[in-house]
């Protein structure tokens, strides 16, 4: 997957959204989970506490979002959609012929196609990293997780309105 260190886009409402959800877990999120847990406890024998461990699973899941989001935010850069100029960038629409068929998506952060009903691709994913920097009309390939090798090319690369 990618590292800390990948720097993406955001739109200004993801970014707005993303840091109230981190304050939200890292504040009232946290505080309920460990009433959940203590009370939990408090029902005695934790070997055999079907909600003490159910409570610590989703602690485990709520500190993990936290830090995912915590990289997010340190490393996004926050914006406006790049306009288009038929370069594939973080931040735009691209639409490809993938292994012989015709695909819309969004390549950057899922966080900022939230609502919206197109597929997101990271810029680094196979496919993402392949096209990243091409222009419109130029092919590629690259190397799917299941060793296969996928033809792309690039149709067209428009701006991201939020749509």
């Amino acid at each position: 997957m990618s590292s800390d260190a990948t720097v993406s886009f955001l739109t200004q409402d993801a970014y707005d959204r993303l840091v109230a959800e981190l304050e939200h877990l890292s504040t009232t999120g946290r505080e309920e989970i460990a009433k959940r847990i203590e009370a939990a406890r408090e029902e005695g024998d934790l070997k055999e506490n079907g909600g003490y461990h159910a409570a610590k699973d989703e602690q485990g899941k709520q500190e993990a979002r936290i830090r995912t989001l915590q990289a997010m935010l340190k490393n996004a850069k926050v914006g406006e959609a790049p306009e288009s100029t038929g370069v594939v960038e973080s931040g735009t629409v691209v639409t490809a012929v993938v292994a012989g068929g015709e695909e819309v998506f969004l390549l950057g952060n899922r966080e900022i196609a939230a609502g919206s009903e197109l597929d997101v691709y990271s810029e680094a994913s196979p496919l993402g990293a392949a096209i990243l920097g091409l222009r419109e009309g130029e092919k590629t390939s690259y190397t799917a997780p299941n060793g296969r090798e996928i033809a792309v090319e690039v149709v067209k690369v428009e701006t991201y309105t939020g749509q």
